[in-house]
């Protein structure tokens, strides 16, 4: 039996032993009197009675067992030209700083700030000081509309909202103080307090006696201890992308998210104290929550605070700069931030001028990422490349191929096997197992590990309802795909993107694995808008690579009849468009429930994590000379 099996058996025939066992790498002020708490369930809880600070653990423990002087966080900001460095004593005094300016306007265990920031050192201050207090954040994307963080307001009745003055998207300053002025004005609850942080590329103007100056409530402050609190207590609410009406606060304990993240820094992504991990996300996003803010610090690695993009900021090298720079050993990043560097740079010429040799493996999630995407970087690296996915729901990794334990075979279009702690399966429309290769619902066995969504935020009911009653006894992962007989899992599409051509269920993301291989195609996304005749039918959105000019029509002919060869006739995929871009969100996700209402002809809303809501105008035009939308 593999390291990989072995450690997977044994999580799963006997959870409360084996995450008893991962917990003792974590610092508890009191031991919990039930690993695995089941009395409410389907309403899990773990290391219920336990008392912990996840401040503590991921600052404090490491200065006083004498690490205080390693690097803890580096901030590289290209847009403001700009790097700096905090070791874990500097940080840890930030922090309690930051925590005791809090406190001092009234803020303590149990109250909830909103962190509405851009990718600075402050952002991830403004987390750690919450967690030190005891205090439940809520991370709102920096530069989200008005109306979008109004309405989080609302739901999680901050006392207090940390921002900055500005944010920098590559070459345009975003003020952020108007706003969220707008969102109080517009808010039913009003926060007691604001503290802003003056950046130098753009002053607010202040609102007193509401508004604090960041500095001067810092300078003045005095520093604050870390607050124990229960292992159950919410650490913070992260609200779910693309949230319409009543948003879907995600909730996140302290006790089961530390022992989680810890484990996974060694068994997935096989780091070691004082590595450099380098999440190329935003602390908006749960990937920023998880590997910039918690996990690398939990374990004494070097967090990386990146400003900029993967191209334009300024060439499609940035991410080779920083890797050599800052001799990171891990990149985690999204296939898009991929796709967007092969697109500007296909013979990878930027990375000749960086010496990467360090790097000892990359990591891909948050959209599926295409054999070609894969075996580019493979080749242009000569590093493993790992495909891994994982939800905002989960926190950390669902399915992995998990470095520490043991390097699998890499199978292309596979984020290889489900971690240890997780039971997923692959269920038929009644709930019943499908046999091995056949597509279904991916679902988890309930109970999910330590890490994972406890609940929703005030909301059990609409948890269950969302979640755990299409399959009683399963966590359903709104995901569809298969597992083949080695147990690799193939995440094929949303659920929501399976299509029904003239009764024939078809994953979109095997049509864009195709389209994918084609030597001139940099990304693709495929939808399955209305078909009078077939009920759907798909549709290939392609963006190009630099420098490709030939012909769009002998383009989208080759790329039909490689559907055609590779998928065959059933896949009836005769409609295809070369795009300038396609729309998404900021942290990569392509919008292809967006894109599918405006090729219906539907009115649709603009989704509040849209990347550059021009990019739908563009798109509408690219579609009209093909007949869409169908009316």
């Amino acid at each position: 039996m593999s390291s990989h099996d072995e450690v997977l058996r044994r999580s799963l025939e006997d959870p409360e032993a084996f995450w008893a066992e991962q917990a003792e790498s974590v610092h508890w002020y009191r031991k919990w009197d039930k690993v695995l708490d089941s009395s409410d369930a389907p309403l899990y809880r773990w290391f219920s009675g336990g008392q912990l600070n996840t401040c503590y653990n991921a600052l404090d423990v490491h200065v006083e067992q004498g690490r205080g002087e390693l690097t803890a966080l580096i901030y590289d900001s290209p847009v403001t030209d700009t790097k700096r460095s905090y070791t874990y004593v500097d940080l840890r005094d930030r922090v309690a700083k930051l925590a005791g300016a809090m406190q001092e306007q009234g803020v303590g265990r149990g109250d909830r700030v909103i962190i509405y920031m851009p990718m600075i050192p402050e952002a991830v201050m403004a987390m750690l000081a919450c967690a030190r207090l005891g205090v439940i954040h809520s991370v709102v994307f920096g530069g989200f509309a008005a109306n979008e963080l109004a309405v989080r307001i609302d739901d999680a009745r901050p006392k207090m909202i940390l921002s900055a003055s500005c944010g920098i998207e590559g070459s345009r300053v975003i003020a952020y103080k108007p706003l969220l002025d707008a969102a109080i004005d517009a808010a039913t609850h009003k926060p007691e307090r604001c503290i802003v942080l003056q950046r130098e590329q753009l002053t607010a103007d202040m609102d007193a006696p509401r508004d604090l100056d960041w500095q001067s409530a810092v300078d003045t402050a005095t520093p604050c201890d870390c607050v124990p609190v229960d292992a159950t207590d919410p650490l913070y609410i992260l609200y779910t992308s693309g949230t319409t009406g009543q948003p879907k606060g995600v909730v996140r304990d302290n006790g089961g998210h530390a022992v989680a993240l810890t484990w996974s820094m060694k068994n997935i992504y096989n780091m070691q104290p004082g590595d450099v991990f380098w999440a190329a996300s935003d602390v908006g996003w749960v990937v920023g929550h998880s590997y910039i803010a918690y996990a690398p610090l939990l374990y004494g690695c070097t967090t990386l605070v990146y400003e900029g993009k993967p191209v334009g900021t300024p060439d499609p090298g940035a991410f080779w700069r920083v890797i050599a720079e800052h001799d990171v050993r891990t990149l985690f990043t999204a296939p898009t931030a991929f796709r967007a560097i092969r697109k500007e740079d296909p013979e990878a010429a930027c990375l000749a001028r960086h010496d990467t040799s360090r790097l000892r493996a990359l990591f891909l999630a948050g959209e599926r990422c295409d054999p070609d995407t894969l075996f580019w970087a493979q080749q242009k690296l000569g590093i493993p490349v790992i495909d891994h996915w994982w939800q905002t729901e989960t926190g950390w990794a669902i399915a992995a191929n998990c470095l520490g334990l043991e390097e699998l075979p890499v199978k292309p279009g596979s984020p290889s096997r489900a971690v240890p702690g997780y039971d997923v399966r692959i269920l038929d429309e009644a709930g019943g197992p499908v046999p091995a290769g056949d597509m279904g619902s991916i679902a988890i066995k309930l109970p999910l590990p330590p890490g994972c969504l406890p609940t929703l935020w005030q909301n059990d009911d609409r948890y269950k309802q969302a979640y755990l009653t299409t399959y009683p006894g399963y966590y359903l992962t709104g995901d569809a795909g298969f597992m083949d007989e080695e147990g690799y899992l193939y995440i094929m599409s949303r659920t929501d993107d399976v299509i029904n051509v003239a009764g024939h269920r078809l994953s979109t993301g095997a049509m864009e694995e195709v389209l994918a291989s084609h030597p001139d195609v940099a990304e693709c996304a495929v939808i399955g808008p209305h078909c009078p005749l077939k009920g759907q039918a798909p549709l290939g959105l392609v963006v190009l690579k630099a420098g490709v000019d030939r012909p769009d029509a002998d383009i989208v002919s080759e790329l039909i009849q490689l559907v055609r060869d590779r998928i065959g006739p059933v896949a009836a995929f005769k409609d295809a468009v070369v795009v300038e871009r396609l729309p998404k969100t900021r942290s990569g996700k392509v919008l292809r429930a967006t894109m599918k209402q405006l090729a219906n002809g539907e009115d649709y809303k603009v989704p509040p994590t849209i990347d550059d809501p021009e990019i739908l105008g563009e798109l509408a035009r690219s579609l009209d000379p093909i007949g869409y939308p169908r009316h």
